[in-house]
């Protein structure tokens, strides 16, 4: 029987740290059950809440001056974000956007805080345009019109405050950046390029001649390169080598910069600053072992802060002193500010999982994180297993703090989490590899997974879940369909079950972005019907959990409808949790603890 759900959920996490210029640190925590935004003056002393909301708060941001905070909020996780400004000296808050029908993308403070930038929906749900404001003003002004439909964001202020730095993403793997005169609107293409390629986190450089970010214009892994605005040439300023940058933040004042690597899933931090226009000088910081992400740097460029995770250690903030090395000479002094609670489950009973790599159909070899129960607590002599596929694609599974492998580690079953053809984290060529035509090729890898895991000893062969969320939530539904026979149960958290309908009903602003990876209606409809799950129910043997969120503007929740009912029909048991207030993610601990504690019951019933 599986344990009490509640007591793994109940963990919290420190998640997005702002730094202020006198030292606080502004993150979201979700200790009252969803996210908000708290403040902490000092490491380790008790933090302050600042936003009371039943809803989640997306992000926190103090101004240059650090007199105010902007954050953004959503309604029952329809990620329609509006925009507010919380005075931390009198806990007011000033309201700036209200346009519930529209998404508002924040940007940026200007560089002496009297404006901010975002980019929003407003005028067309397909076109993001661009917007400055300044907070007590009662609308923004527009700065410039989207010339076509996507997702614009904008990404910071020139040193002088005279433009914005706007990125264009087109695929999940192609973009483009733009310098837009904040007065005139005037747009300069910076980074015109043949092939696919990706600007990350871009920012302007100390004398804004030039935009530094994360990119694979020279490599197939991540860099950090340098874009000359003059010339337009792209140099490399750090090579990721084998393995990409993934994250990257920089002070234009002081050329303090501070980058993290992804090393096989595995996050490495380093701190340091530019010694020319095209080399830096980075030490290495001690973070714990896992994943480092969500880098951000101090206004003054003296402290970066970073959110860690590891298997054993919930998302935590680490905040570095830019401007020294430790008594040795060696580190960068690192302290911890933020120490979330554990929950009802000590944070030693945490297992780590193994890496390891599977050869699949091609030769190729696949990575994977591979946990076993400890015992076995079933008797049975071999563990069921979950197969938990990650969305994106272009996601990774990474070590992180995951309080669900654990749940489902003390129910007794071994979890295996495979970065199957198409995930990030190895170089540009492994993302392609499951583009439009070859996206059944990624499935053929986790039905391979299933192989190497019914010859593991260990394993119980005829005991093998599918689970997977988003584009995994595809994934499943494709493998039970495709391999029918290799499955007891299967999960499917708001996944695609019909190419043609998610691509005709999805956000507007997505259809677009999404076409580019999967294939577009217009040119590969009869394809995308070829591999669409819900023209293969009939093959489908196995019990059936699907999950969704009723305001989700991704993959809208008939997605869900239709194959439930449709499975149903075969005559295959099916059990739905549709939640009303939710969307693509269930943000509210009390869903959480419903829909886990729910799938629990379902795999005792038909797995365990």
């Amino acid at each position: 029987m599986s344990p009490d759900a509640r007591r793994y959920f109940a963990a919290r996490e420190t998640v997005g740290p702002s730094l202020a210029p006198d030292g606080r640190l502004a993150f979201l925590a979700d200790t009252t059950g969803t996210a908000q935004v708290w403040t902490l003056d000092e490491p380790g002393k008790w933090p302050r809440q600042r936003t009371v909301y039943d809803e989640r708060v997306s992000f926190a941001a103090w101004s240059p001056g650090g007199d105010a905070l902007a954050f953004g909020k959503d309604a029952g996780a329809d990620e329609h974000d509006q925009l507010f400004v919380l005075d931390p000296a009198d806990e007011s808050v000033e309201r700036l956007t209200d346009r519930p029908d529209a998404i508002h993308l924040w940007g940026a403070w200007s560089p002496d805080g009297d404006r901010l930038a975002f980019a929003a929906n407003r005028r067309a749900g397909s076109r993001f345009d661009v917007y400055a404001m300044e907070p007590d003003a009662d609308e923004p002004t527009l700065v410039r019109e989207a010339d076509e439909s996507g997702i614009r964001s904008v990404e910071g202020w020139s040193p002088s405050g005279d433009r914005l730095l706007v990125s264009r993403a087109r695929a999940s793997s192609d973009g483009d950046l733009y310098a837009v005169a904040v007065d005139s609107g005037e747009r300069r293409h910076l980074t015109p390029h043949d092939g696919r390629v990706r600007y990350h986190q871009p920012t302007f450089g100390p004398d804004g001649d030039a935009v530094y970010c994360l990119s694979d214009a020279n490599a197939d892994t991540r860099e950090l390169v340098r874009i000359d605005l003059e010339t337009q040439a792209t140099e490399t300023v750090v090579s990721g080598g084998e393995w990409s940058l993934d994250g990257f933040a920089l002070d234009a004042g002081s050329g303090r910069l501070a980058a993290s690597w992804n090393v096989d899933g595995y996050g490495e931090l380093r701190v340091g600053e530019l010694t020319g226009p095209t080399d830096a000088d980075l030490e290495a910081v001690d973070v714990p072992d896992g994943v480092v992400h969500e880098v951000a740097m101090g206004p003054a460029g003296d402290r970066v802060a970073a959110t860690v995770s590891a298997p054993a250690l919930n998302h935590s903030v680490f905040v570095v002193d830019a401007t020294a090395t430790d008594a040795d000479g060696d580190a960068r002094p690192v302290e911890r500010w933020t120490r979330p609670s554990p929950g009802g489950v000590s944070l030693d009973r945490y297992q780590s999982p193994e890496l390891l790599r599977y050869e699949t159909f091609d030769g190729r070899e696949i990575p994977a994180y591979f946990t076993l129960p400890e015992g076995d607590p079933d008797g049975a002599g071999g563990a069921p297993v979950v197969v938990d596929i990650h969305g994106g694609p272009h996601h990774q599974r990474r070590p992180w703090f995951r309080p669900i492998r654990q749940y489902l580690l003390d129910s007794g079953y071994a979890v295996f989490e495979p970065n199957v053809r198409g995930s990030s984290g190895y170089g540009a060529e492994y993302a392609a590899l499951d583009d439009v035509e070859n996206r059944m090729d990624s499935v053929r890898d986790v039905a391979e997974a299933v192989g190497w895991l019914r010859d593991h000893p260990e394993i119980d062969g005829e005991r093998i879940v599918a689970y997977g969320r988003s584009y995994g939530g595809f994934m499943v539904l494709s493998a039970i369909t495709e391999y029918p026979d290799l499955w007891a149960a299967a999960v499917d958290f708001v996944g695609i079950a019909d190419w043609e309908t998610f691509l005709e009903n999805t956000g507007d602003w997505r259809r677009s972005h999404r076409e580019a990876e999967y294939g577009s209606l217009e040119d590969d409809r009869e394809f995308l019907r070829s591999i669409s799950p819900i023209h293969s129910v009939e093959a489908i043997e196995c019990p059936l959990f699907v999950q969704h969120g009723e305001n989700d503007p991704r993959v809208p929740v008939g997605e869900a409808r239709q194959i439930a009912a449709e499975v149903r029909e075969q005559g295959v048991p099916v059990e739905t949790l549709l939640f009303d207030d939710e969307g693509h993610h269930t943000t509210k601990l009390q869903n959480r603890v419903e829909l886990f504690e729910r799938i629990g019951a379902f795999l005792d019933e038909h797995v365990a």
